[in-house]
């Protein structure tokens, strides 16, 4: 089994920063792929950011040249450096990853965290 525990949510100021992170812990031989989704009564979740294992990005356009994402291997997690915040990126911000539990078994599968609240204020 694997946990994921998020951090850094809060309430900032329209063009302000807000830094996520995520940990991962449990049965884990790689996290082949850690990111982030956003969900708001409104819309359904929908990728924001994620970062393969080797290092390739993918970025939702809304926070493209805004949004970094970056991960420490050692530590199995993920950050999500959010600039520039605008009102439309208020929501809540769920930790996701594929592990692989053990080098034997090649299967990946997916966690998900319980969520933080992203709140940005005009």
């Amino acid at each position: 089994q694997v946990q994921l525990v998020e951090s850094g949510g809060g309430l900032v100021q329209a063009g302000g920063s807000l830094r996520l992170s995520c940990a991962a812990s449990g049965v884990i031989f790689s996290t082949r792929v850690m990111g982030w989704y956003r969900q708001t009564p409104e819309k359904e979740r929908e990728l924001v950011a994620r970062i393969i294992s080797g290092g390739r990005t993918n970025f939702a356009d809304s926070v493209k040249g805004r949004f970094t994402i970056s991960r420490d291997n050692a530590k199995n997690t993920v950050y999500l450096q959010m600039n520039s915040l605008k009102p439309e990126d208020t929501a809540v911000y769920y930790c996701y990853a594929e592990v692989q539990p053990t080098e034997v078994l090649a299967t990946a599968f997916q966690y998900w965290g319980q969520g933080t609240q992203v709140t940005v204020s005009s």
